[in-house]
């Protein structure tokens, strides 16, 4: 079975980088915001609505970064096999949702979130100088920060 991911890489005018910091199943997740497609919508649409759920964001979805090319097993599921779409996007508006200063700072509606659901996330910038494979989790998101990084 196929997990289709979208993902976008947003960088602001102060040439940082937005990452979404995730607790899911016990484990964290430092990864670029976004989520799965849903049948029916194609790529960039499933962007834009998985900022506008997130976050309360409008986003305009740009150029295309990478598809993953290769077998990536599912973290979650070791029956799907994952494929994710990569775009820059740009925030249409000014960002409402709270940005956190250090990883994983959970606030208390987030951590009740958690205890219904078993995920939760919170977002937050990274500076450009600190931006790199290393600032994110997921190996295919590794491979976008690295490509990321040469491309700027």
């Amino acid at each position: 079975m196929f997990n289709l991911r979208v993902y976008g890489v947003l960088i602001n005018d102060h040439k940082q980088v937005l990452v979404s910091d995730e607790y899911i199943r016990g484990n964290y997740y430092t990864k670029f915001p976004g989520g799965g497609l849903e049948f029916g919508e194609g790529t960039r649409e499933c962007l834009r609505r998985e900022f506008k759920e997130e976050m309360d964001l409008e986003v305009e979805v740009g150029e295309h970064i990478y598809t993953t090319d290769y077998f990536q097993m599912s973290v979650f599921n070791p029956e799907h096999q994952i494929i994710s779409i990569y775009y820059f996007v740009k925030a249409l508006e000014e960002i409402k949702a709270p940005l956190r200063q250090k990883p994983f700072d959970f606030d208390e509606r987030q951590m009740k979130l958690y205890e219904a659901t078993k995920e939760t996330e919170t977002f937050r910038m990274i500076d450009w100088n600190d931006f790199s494979a290393d600032a994110v989790t997921l190996p295919i998101d590794k491979i976008v920060a690295t490509m990321v990084r040469e491309k700027l």
